[in-house]
């Protein structure tokens, strides 16, 4: 039978005890893309939302949403961040916005969630923006770039550069 780290043994749930861990400096890259058609598109690139500017405020949104990750996903540890940097590329081909964020902390357990979470809140604040424009907007391919730090070591996904 299958040994699950957040559940007892009479199946209730837990969070992970990570006191006996040593600290070191962990980092992760995740990226994800909001695709938003060509009207959207413009608008943003052309900073003509009546909303305000959809690449700043997306931003700030990825930041403060790492900050409070622990918060939204249950089970998940509270991380000291050291650093989270957020970085919006509009892709005029397209039509879409690539979201990148790079998250750093010095700590028991990774910052994978934060970076996450990060592209996520950062794409939803996106979609938010633009949905007066247009309802068809998707969000896509959001996942981990690569990681660094712990005890299951580095990862790079494969396909990146």
């Amino acid at each position: 039978m299958a040994s699950f780290t957040h559940v007892n043994p009479d199946g209730g749930v837990h969070m992970v005890d990570v006191s006996a861990k040593l600290d070191s400096v962990r980092t992760a890259i995740a990226i994800g893309k909001v695709i938003l058609g060509h009207d959207a598109f413009q608008k943003v690139k052309d900073n003509t939302l009546r909303k305000g500017d959809v690449v700043s405020i997306a931003q700030i949104a990825g930041i403060m949403g790492a900050k409070e990750t622990s918060r939204l996903i249950p089970l998940c540890h509270a991380v000291q961040i050291q650093s989270i940097d957020v970085e919006l590329t509009l892709l005029e081909i397209e039509s879409a916005i690539e979201i990148r964020s790079f998250a750093k902390s010095l700590g028991p357990t990774g910052v994978e969630m934060e970076a996450l979470t990060a592209v996520s809140i950062a794409a939803l604040t996106v979609y938010d923006m633009c949905k007066a424009i247009t309802k068809d907007i998707t969000i896509d391919q959001i996942h981990l770039l690569a990681k660094t730090g712990g005890a299951s070591g580095d990862y790079r996904k494969q396909d990146i550069a």
